[in-house]
């Protein structure tokens, strides 16, 4: 898979390197000469490609391939320039899964499908969402929201008491507008499917546009919460930056 990052800072270059150990051809774009410089010269080391220039400029985003690219992500320090990459990318390239990188808390409502942002990542937003999470629904942890927030990633470590264990997929009551995209077992991550049986301590993670029916299919209060929420790097290669498994979103 293709992707381009558009900004060549800490942020971009983290991303890049663990989308490259996972095997996806990535390229970024960064504006700052000395920066392309200084890293450009470890791509046979890292598998990084680089590119100079703009990326808020057409004919640079197109240089660098993005006409090609499955997914574009936008972590410039600028939450301006973020907007106009995600604009670009999604109306003047069509590129399928546009990720945007929220710098300033009070532009996050910006950040949505009007812009071209299929996904936008604010940290603020997200240590708070984890932190009320872990009052208000104890074992469920909201990883961020999709598309503006009409659908959402959420995960829950299924305790011996959940009714889900010992159980296959196809006999859960899930809401048609809930699916399971993966689950971590043992430190190992499953790609599930209908036939897939639940045991107690699976880390299960769910793309979800109703919560509530999500929780039902799970828990009940003596559900333990998931001592790990480290799992934005799962996300990402399996939900982020691929086709979403099919949400029943209202439009």
């Amino acid at each position: 898979m293709k992707v381009v990052i558009a900004g060549g800072g800490s942020v971009g270059r983290f991303t890049a390197e663990q989308l490259v150990a996972a095997g996806h051809e990535v390229t970024i774009i960064e504006n700052d000469r000395s920066v392309v410089r200084e890293y450009a010269d470890d791509e046979a080391a890292t598998g990084v490609k680089w590119h100079q220039g703009d990326a808020c400029d057409v004919a640079v985003l197109a240089a660098a391939g993005v006409t090609m690219a499955d997914v574009v992500a936008s972590v410039t320090g600028d939450d301006e320039d973020n907007l106009v990459v995600s604009l670009l990318s999604k109306q003047e390239f069509g590129v399928p899964r546009v990720v945007a990188r929220v710098n300033n808390p009070n532009n996050y409502w910006m950040f949505n499908d009007m812009w071209g942002v299929d996904v936008s990542v604010s940290t603020p937003h997200l240590i708070t969402s984890l932190v009320q999470e872990a009052v208000t629904v104890g074992s469920f942890v909201r990883l961020m929201q999709l598309k503006g927030g009409k659908a959402e990633l959420i995960e829950v470590t299924l305790a011996e008491t959940s009714p889900a264990c010992d159980k296959a997929l196809k006999e859960l009551q899930f809401p048609r507008s809930a699916t399971v995209v993966a689950i971590v077992r043992d430190s190992r991550v499953l790609v599930p499917d209908k036939e897939t049986v639940l045991r107690v301590g699976d880390e299960v993670m769910a793309g979800s546009s109703s919560l509530n029916g999500a929780r039902r299919s799970f828990s009940n209060r003596s559900m333990r919460r998931s001592a790990s929420i480290s799992r934005i790097d799962l996300f990402a290669d399996l939900s982020l930056f691929r086709s979403p498994m099919a949400f029943d979103q209202q439009r």
